[in-house]
């Protein structure tokens, strides 16, 4: 899809995705608080164990770093080749992972489905697209994908760490407790496999492309 190549564009684009994703994140902050069956801050703590959260917190600042002065280090850091497809790689992982193993594992409804559908299709393919129109795709490199997997992978080290030592896992391709270490860290091979094959294919497809980005 076209957006066109307006920086005028680019901005209302960057607006619309930093909203959407600050009131996705503050949305489901507020139903799983409302809804919680453990204490305020372990609730909170198990919130900011699930890699839709953190992801979409990430692509959060990433819009809103797209409508900050040129000159601050947010949006310096964030215009980048680098990091602004890497963040669109997890959310990316974070839509397709949901949609072929979680989403038939239950049937959200009211507010909790907004947020649902918000958190796990809206915000990954509003990204895409934007990342297609206007991201900087320009020095992108195969080397960079060594240094993206180290988010999931000191994310993994994380809830595991954390589910050893509480019992909460916050997704059940990693639930030690019911599958056992064996059958996770097969899981955990397969998911790395996904981030590395999903890298690749976005690199590829930045370095081939004629577009051009946006320029400010």
């Amino acid at each position: 899809m076209n957006l066109g190549t307006t920086s005028s564009t680019r901005n209302i684009c960057s607006i619309i995705g930093a909203v959407i994703g600050w009131f996705a994140v503050g949305l489901q902050l507020y139903l799983i608080i409302v809804n919680r069956t453990a204490s305020v801050p372990e609730t909170i703590v198990r919130f900011l164990s699930f890699f839709t959260i953190l992801t979409n917190i990430m692509i959060a600042l990433f819009f809103t770093a797209q409508i900050l002065p040129r000159d601050s280090k947010l949006f310096r850091f964030f215009s980048r080749s680098s990091p602004a497809t890497a963040v669109t790689v997890y959310i990316s992982v974070v839509g397709l992972v949901y949609q072929f193993l979680l989403r038939h594992l239950w049937s959200p409804e009211g507010l909790q489905l907004v947020a649902d559908e918000l958190l796990h299709s809206v915000i990954p393919l509003f990204a895409i697209i934007y990342w297609w129109n206007f991201s900087d795709r320009s020095s992108l490199q195969w080397r960079d994908i060594p240094g993206w997997l180290i988010y999931p992978f000191v994310y993994l080290i994380y809830i595991l760490t954390r589910g050893a030592a509480s019992g909460f896992y916050p997704y059940p391709f990693v639930d030690v407790g019911r599958l056992g270490y064996g059958v996770v860290a097969l899981n955990s091979i397969a998911l790395l496999a996904a981030f590395i094959f999903l890298s690749a294919f976005f690199i590829f497809i930045g370095k081939f492309s004629l577009r051009k980005p946006v320029k400010l």
